[in-house]
Parts: C-alpha cells; structure tokens; sequence
C-alpha cells in the first residue's frame, strides 16, 4: 500500500509541485527484494518521501532547472484509422466504410497526402455550416442511432417507409428543417472561415478557396492553392499570395530564342511560369509551376527561362544507360527514369540535382509493375519468361510468369541458383496445377484452333444445299 504526498509551492508568480511516494504496507514489494543482500534497504529505496514540511514554511532554493516540453498535435487520420474511429462510433458498416472514405475525397472535403487524410478548406466550411444550423444531423449518437435503425430495417424487424417518410417529411424532418433554415442562413456568411491570428478572411467560392481582405473599401481576393491546407495557411503565406495577385502577371523579360515576353503569374494550383500571350493561334501557351523551394516574387528572367527548359536530361543511369530526367509536375518537381518516377525532397533543387542524387532517390522507388527483384536467374528453359528471386511481405520468393514459390529459409535468397529455383516452381505447380510461363498459352491456343467450329458448320450448309 503506498501513500503519495503532494505540496505546492509558490515563489512569487511561479509555482512549483513535489510529490513524494511513502511505503506503508510492502506487499508485493517485499516479495521483489527478498533475494537482496539487504531487503529492508532495497525496501526503503523503493520510496521518495519528502522532507518534513508544513504551511508556510520557508524553503531555501539550491538550483533550477528549466525544462521545456511541447505537447504534439494528433496524428492526422489514414484511411484505416478513420474507419476504426468510425467503428468506435458506431457510425457506418464495413459494406458502406469504403463508399464514406470514397465520397470525402470526391467531393472536396479531404485530400490524400501519402497515406494522411488532410481535410480542406470546404470542408471546413460545411462542417461550419452544419454544427450551426443542423446539429442534430451531425451529432455521432444521432447517427450511430440511424445506423442501428438502418440495420433493423435490413434485418426485417423494421419498417422501411414509416422511418424514411419520419426522417425526411415529419414535422420536424430534413425537408422542414432545411425550408425554415435556408430563410436565416447568410450565404457569405456560410462560406467564411475566421482563422485564428490570420489577418485575412478564408472564402469558400464556386471555383475554390481564396483569400479576401479589405484595403480601404475595396477588397483584394487571392486563389488558395489546392496544396494548402487549413493548419499550414499563416500570415506569411497569405500576404505572399495577395502581393502576387496584386501586381498581377508580371512579365519578367522577353525568351531570347523565341521573342515573346515570359509572366510570372498565380493560378489555382500556385505560382507559376507562362511563356507568351494567350492567343487564338496559341490558346495553351506553355506553363510551369514554380517550385515552393523558391520565392515567386524573387524568381528572375534567367531562373525563369531554366524552369521553362524544364524536362532537363540529368544523364544515363549508371546501371542500363536509360536517360534519367528532372521535371516538374502536378505534384511538384520529380526525377523520372525507365517509367519511374520520384519526387524530390524538400532540399534537393530541380535545377541542380546530380545523377548521383537522383539515383539515390530512383532507388527508393519500385518497378513500374511490381517489385524490384532482387536477383534475375535468367530464362525458364522450357517455358520461357525470366526467373527471378524477389522478396515479399512474408519472405523471398522466386516468380516464374503467375507462379511463385517461397525460398526456404535455410536457403539464402540471392545465392540461390537456376536449378534450385526451376526444382521449387515445379513442386509448387505440382501443388496447386498451376504452371507460370509462355507455354500453357500457346497449348491453349492450339487446343482452340483444334476445334474447327467455322469448317463443320460449311459442311452441314454444303450438304443442305445438296439436298434442295
């Protein structure tokens, strides 16, 4: 049985807690330092009791230590875990769990970023919307009680028409309430978003987001790029977009080869680069993004005109000689190999990236078509199609066609040989009749041509025709 004793103390504006930890019955402790040379000092040491102290004493202060802690944001939703969250709500059913995660991203209210689910700046705006004019259809038990109605009526023990004419044409259904609301509600009001310390209102509009602020009486309004999101917009960030669309296209100099003028300008999906007018000869002039490494309003004619030579050639993979590009994207700047492609990391420069680097990064990347393999063995010698060793999710392999066999594990994968893997595949295809290469297709296409459908129906009409 243990006794914890905790005091404050005050020092001016600062306070300061100490808890001490007193053994008054051993229990289980006594039977952990039994084996101790000294049981009753191991005992004994197993506490942290304070000194004796009492109200308003005086304490004299030996040293400081400051010690800083920040407290982290929860880890954005993935899909798996917003349907385990879905579940401990009770809210959907695995048949419907794939439609919900489905209809947020299609309609705007959330974006993937690798395996995260980063919500938008719509959806905030209807979440908004709803909490103050519709609560009650947005509150979990709510929904988790519709579900369960659901579920009864899927079970038969439930009446389907009473509940949807209740739910939508009552008294107080979707219907009525959405016919009273639509009288109160403010459109621009609705699409607002205050965020906290910006200087800027966030819009919800037809074509987007955009940032609107008053400058006297008039107001200056800035796309919000689809890359940002709700907790990365800040002041900075803001005030950048709007001195962009206040100066406008800014036409940075003339292409020395071509003689047109080259604009910097803001678009939907950020900053970018246009080379010439828009014109009924050149409806689609060329563009590029300018990378978020680099500041729009500092980007000169002569890194202007290497972003717009964007593809460049890096050089031949060391390894087969294929040519390895750098690029710019939908999705910002990549290096791109043999139909590979990665993205850069935020430190690597689309401009100046090395092959050495860029093979670095192609490394991480699989295969276009499934994975890299880890050794090739070479042909099948009676089937055809490579044999090769690759790893998996529980352990290595080797794959001939459709046909995979594991590697045993006394067998190192990458010294196995030709012979050890053809002797696998064919006690695997033994096992399940399944066979891996070029051969099975040919057999059955000749099996097809055997049957001779088109010739015997001309003999049948041949000898009909004799007959008449």
């Amino acid at each position: 049985q243990l006794r914890f004793d905790t005091v404050t103390i005050v020092a001016g504006e600062a306070e300061f807690k100490a808890t001490g930890r007193h053994i008054e019955f051993p229990g289980y402790f006594r039977a952990y330092v039994e084996g101790s040379d000294d049981p009753e000092a191991a005992l004994e040491s197993e506490e942290a009791a304070l000194p004796q102290m009492a109200t308003g004493d005086a304490l004299a202060c030996q040293e400081i230590e400051p010690l800083g802690h920040e407290t982290k944001p929860p880890a954005r939703y993935t899909e798996a875990t917003l349907v385990r969250k879905l579940e401990a709500e009770g809210i959907g059913r695995p048949s419907t769990y794939a439609s919900i995660i489905g209809t947020i991203q299609d309609r705007g209210y959330a974006r993937k970023q690798g395996n995260q689910l980063i919500p938008t700046f719509t959806a905030m705006a209807v979440s908004k919307l709803l909490k103050e004019y519709f609560p009650q259809l947005v509150d979990l038990q709510f929904t988790a009680a519709m579900e369960q109605k659901l579920d009864d009526i899927s079970n038969g023990t439930a009446e389907r028409l009473p509940y949807l004419t209740g739910f939508y044409s009552g008294e107080e259904g979707l219907d009525q309430q959405v016919k009273v609301k639509e009288e109160t509600i403010d459109p621009r009001e609705a699409c607002s978003l205050n965020i906290e310390g910006l200087t800027a209102t966030v819009r919800v509009g037809k074509f987007g987001p955009f940032l609107e602020r008053k400058e006297g009486e008039e107001s200056v309004t800035a796309s919000l790029p689809d890359d940002i999101s709700p907790a990365d917009l800040n002041n900075e960030i803001a005030e950048e977009l709007i001195e962009l669309k206040r100066r406008g296209p800014q036409a940075l100099g003339m292409h020395p080869d071509d003689g047109v003028p080259i604009y910097s300008m803001v678009g939907p999906f950020g900053p970018y680069l246009q080379l010439g007018d828009v014109t009924d000869e050149n409806p689609k002039p060329k563009r590029v993004s300018i990378p978020k490494t680099m500041d729009p309003l500092n980007v000169d004619l002569d890194t202007a005109l290497k972003l717009l030579e964007l593809p460049r050639r890096i050089g031949h993979h060391p390894e087969d000689n294929k040519v390895v590009n750098a690029g710019i994207g939908r999705f910002g700047p990549y290096v791109q190999h043999s139909g590979r492609y990665k993205s850069l990391d935020a430190t690597d420069d689309v401009l100046t990236i090395n092959m050495d680097r860029a093979v670095e990064l192609l490394k991480q990347v699989k295969a276009r078509g499934g994975a890299t393999p880890l050794k090739e063995l070479g042909e099948h010698p009676s089937e055809g199609g490579p044999v090769a060793v690759f790893e998996g999710r529980y352990g290595a392999y080797v794959k001939h066609g459709k046909l995979n066999a594991t590697i045993p594990k006394d067998i190192e994968p990458t010294a196995i040989t030709i012979e050890e893997a053809l002797k696998l595949l064919e006690e695997r295809a033994a096992r399940t009749g399944k066979k891996g290469g070029k051969k099975a297709t040919k057999k059955a296409a000749k099996k097809a041509t055997k049957k001779k459908a088109a010739k015997k129906s001309t003999k049948k009409k041949a000898k009909k025709a004799a007959d008449e």
